[in-house]
């Protein structure tokens, strides 16, 4: 994709617009009923959980004019769902005697990859980030003192919290979840209860996450039981900043990681020198143990924000190599990620919305589309063919047409994990934050705002 940057100017007016309208679907979204009618449902599923959709929008192709693709071809099938992935697609048959997708674009459900589902003012009263907690020491010293506080509601508010992604079209988040003395296990057993509440309809990976430091904190001991409870990968912040010993910090994590096989996602805000050699230190001991490429990840990651081009290529190359991922939020301002470099040297780049509505952050709509959006407002990504290759921020890297313009998805055997959105096409849909209509998981509709 090229690189046309906006001007900032152009940029805060659009995200104000954007931002206004989000909020509104959100609002709109949450007004609505998060399970669908059962006697509608149970219409349509038989025996081996069938469901199927008529006046299905599926991508077909790209429109060209010369060698530039100017539009997105569509049209309507009927889609046959069973045991959870897709059965078959079929030409149109709008007399079938099916759900009607009402000519809304099929796509595949969104994945938040760096969530905290476990500390959320969300589902409460309104509360603002105090001005006073500014850097991370200030805010793990606030922690001390109110997760406690939060802890007899934090179940109750991952339910709600999971309930707003839904309707932003997420059926899949990885949470981080905090191990530390204040909580102790008690945010991980509460936020495994609230999953376990709706586990037929959200699905999740967690990740064992010592926000007051694992060293400073004393919080080995914790992170080792935390590892024995159905986690799926080993946390850590600021192992050089926070700890104060990065290389004693990061060989905790991946002695833990490999003892019990779990992968690995650190928090990094660190910039400078401390910041890049945590990076290549990382780097280093995922090639030395090849079972943690593909599960090893660095989120936030600012110190790459600061790289000087040359150095940023060789880092970007040799994250690639050694298949560590990044994990960003899509920042605006001074930390504005080189995503466009990461993703020029392979590197797994993924997003999610990391706080909504808590003591770290007072913003965050739950939705995926929209960082899929911010990216493409940043990087200047504004053709049709540049919008809909931001749609795989969204979705991990799953788009409906290949470059080519060829269809790669759905197809037969795919999870039945969708969405129906009010869009003409992928392009339209990122563009625009086009509003969810209905989230299906594993072939069972469990969110939409009207009749399908």
């Amino acid at each position: 994709m090229a690189l046309h940057p906006i001007t900032r100017k152009d940029f805060i007016k659009s995200s104000a617009m954007l931002l206004a309208s989000t909020s509104l679907a959100s609002c709109t979204g949450m007004l609505a009923t998060t399970q669908p009618e059962a006697t509608e449902q149970a219409r349509y599923i038989a025996a081996g959980n069938a469901l199927t959709l008529k006046n299905v929008r599926l991508e077909t192709g790209f429109e060209y004019d010369g060698e530039e693709v100017i539009g997105t071809k569509t049209g309507l099938f009927t889609i046959e769902i069973r045991d959870g992935k897709i059965k078959a697609i079929f030409p149109n048959n709008p007399k079938a005697n099916a759900l009607d997708a009402q000519g809304l674009l099929l796509l595949p459900a969104f994945k938040d990859m760096h969530i905290h589902l476990d500390k959320t003012f969300y589902g409460g009263p309104w509360q603002a980030r105090r001005k006073k907690n500014r850097t991370v020491q200030d805010m793990i010293a606030y922690e001390q003192q109110v997760l406690p506080k939060m802890l007899p509601t934090s179940t109750e508010r991952a339910e709600k919290l999971i309930e707003l992604l839904q309707s932003h079209g997420v059926n899949f988040a990885r949470s981080h979840v905090n191990i530390e003395p204040a909580s102790r296990l008690d945010s991980l057993k509460n936020l495994q209860q609230a999953l376990d509440n709706k586990k037929d309809s959200f699905d999740a990976e967690l990740v064992a996450f010592p926000q007051h430091g694992i060293l400073s904190s004393n919080s080995e001991q914790l992170m080792k039981e935390a590892a024995t409870m159905g986690i799926d990968y080993i946390g850590g912040l600021d192992p050089g900043a926070v700890d104060g010993d990065m290389q004693k910090s990061m060989d905790f994590m991946v002695k833990l990681a490999l003892d019990h096989k779990k992968g690995i996602d650190i928090h990094l805000h660190e910039s400078g020198v401390s910041g890049l050699k945590t990076i290549e230190y990382l780097i280093d001991r995922v090639n030395e143990n090849p079972v943690l490429k593909g599960k090893t990840f660095i989120s936030h990651c600012f110190v790459l924000a600061s790289l000087e081009k040359q150095k940023l290529e060789a880092v970007a190359e040799k994250l690639a190599a050694a298949e560590v991922g990044i994990i960003s939020t899509i920042p605006i301002g001074k930390q504005m990620m080189p995503i466009p470099t990461l993703y020029k040297y392979g590197v797994d780049v993924r997003t999610g919305n990391d706080s909504i509505i808590d003591h770290w952050n007072t913003f965050g709509t739950g939705s995926i589309l929209q960082k899929a959006n911010l990216m493409a407002q940043l990087y200047g990504y504004s053709t049709e063919f540049e919008l809909s290759r931001c749609l795989k921020l969204a979705t991990h890297n799953i788009l409906p047409l290949d470059d080519k313009g060829n269809r790669q998805w759905p197809q037969a055997g795919d999870k039945a994990d969708l969405v129906l959105v009010d869009a003409s096409c992928s392009a339209e849909a990122v563009s625009r934050v086009s509003p969810v209509r209905s989230l299906i998981h594993k072939g069972k509709i469990v969110y939409q705002t009207t009749t399908v």
